[in-house]
């Protein structure tokens, strides 16, 4: 036990152990002292950036954590039913401090980018692995900004992967890389902020102007693409990519019928849903899904890139077909798929909170007129407070579990 701490004093001797100073010969270019004279970089200026970035991961990443949870859920987590717009909200706050960190991360990786040139370039093996985990951290940010922009605008050429899967992972690695730099430098931008930089009256409103400039800049841009979220703003979102309220039926439409490949078979005069249950199974077509009792919601669709819109949707309650093979919707799990015959969201799962609450429809109209064929004709799933991608279009066919 005594031999341990002696052990442990040896590796970080050695690895705090200085390196040979490179040839002088070799600082040219950025590396030449005086290459950056910029008088608003500062410790502080770099901590004061760093805890408003700080803000906006640590939100992007909880917001990110439950939409990811929320469109693909494990067994020990259940998303629930209600209130109605909390994931239109969590995902709309999602986007709307990921696109405010842009401005966020372009001035903080300005006000620290003279330490890439520091010299020597490595003073010790622990400065290399901190400048690797800076690394780290710088790749994984650009990675997860640049991505989520990139998703928003329905971009997908420049990304060969697939975009939740790959936004995902690296938040985890950002997060990490973050947590580790923050440990690593907290004591320095504790002194930077108790104690200001000595500067002159000018150079302190130089500063307050960079800062204010910044956050001016993170402001202008969530006012002006928060509005395809928040419907009283929509007027000013100049910048957003997707208006609600453009589509067919005043409604936005991602992926169309004909893109689908489902026209033909959602036309078909032969069309029948498929209710199957544990002891059986109905066929029911389009006449004899008016003819069940019809209910009206006002529901939103919510789009993991940010936009969301509410419409006013009727049909058949998901319970009640439920009840019609004989299962309890109380104590029921459904599988909804859709007439695609490929695609990562032809089928979806509906979980028992969504599937005993009565605002769970199949749609068979949006705003009192039968659905527009990209938007899910001649029937489809809507249920409140779940992603947009799983209120499956042209449904096809509902099995119904009883659960556990």
């Amino acid at each position: 036990m005594t031999g341990r701490p002696a052990v442990l004093r040896r590796f970080t001797g050695w690895g705090q152990a200085s390196l040979p100073t490179p040839p002088e010969a070799l600082r040219r270019g950025p590396l030449r002292p005086g290459r950056f004279t910029s008088r608003l970089r500062s410790t502080r200026l770099t901590s004061q950036l760093g805890i408003a970035l700080g803000v906006t991961f640590a939100v992007c990443f909880l917001t990110g954590l439950l939409s990811h949870l929320a469109l693909d859920p494990p067994g020990w987590f259940g998303w629930p039913a209600r209130p109605v717009g909390l994931y239109r909200f969590t995902q709309g706050l999602h986007v709307a401090t990921g696109l405010a960190t842009v401005p966020l991360l372009g001035a903080k990786l300005w006000s620290v980018y003279p330490r890439l040139f520091g010299w020597p370039p490595i003073r010790s093996i622990a400065h290399a692995v901190e400048r690797a985990g800076v690394g780290v951290l710088v790749a994984a940010a650009l990675f997860q900004v640049v991505g989520g922009v990139l998703n928003i605008s329905r971009w997908y050429a420049p990304m060969p992967y697939f975009f939740t899967a790959g936004h995902y992972w690296v938040a985890w690695l950002a997060v990490g890389a973050l947590l580790a730099h923050v440990g690593v430098q907290l004591p320095a931008v504790r002194a930077a902020l108790a104690r200001p930089t000595a500067e002159s009256p000018a150079d302190r409103l130089s500063r307050r102007g960079l800062l204010g400039g910044v956050a001016a800049a993170a402001g202008l841009v969530t006012l002006t693409t928060v509005g395809q979220t928040v419907r009283p703003l929509s007027g000013l979102a100049v910048l957003a990519p997707r208006r609600p309220d453009v589509g067919p039926q005043g409604l936005p439409v991602n992926k169309t019928a004909q893109r689908a490949g489902v026209a033909a078979l959602a036309l078909d005069p032969a069309y029948r849903l498929v209710v199957t249950g544990p002891d059986g199974h109905t066929e029911l077509d389009l006449a004899a899904l008016q003819a069940l009792e019809q209910h009206t919601a006002r529901l939103p669709i919510a789009c993991v890139e940010g936009w969301s819109a509410t419409g006013r949707w009727s049909g058949v309650r998901l319970r009640d077909l439920v009840a019609l093979v004989g299962v309890d919707p109380d104590r029921a799990t459904v599988v909804v798929e859709s007439l695609e015959v490929a695609g990562r969201y032809r089928t979806s799962t509906v979980g028992p909170a969504h599937v005993r609450d009565p605002l769970t429809l199949v749609a068979l109209r949006l705003g009192g007129e039968p659905l527009h064929l990209d938007h899910g004709y001649p029937a489809r799933l809507v249920a409140p407070n779940r992603p947009g991608v799983q209120q499956t279009k042209w449904l096809g066919r509902i099995t119904v579990r009883e659960a556990a």
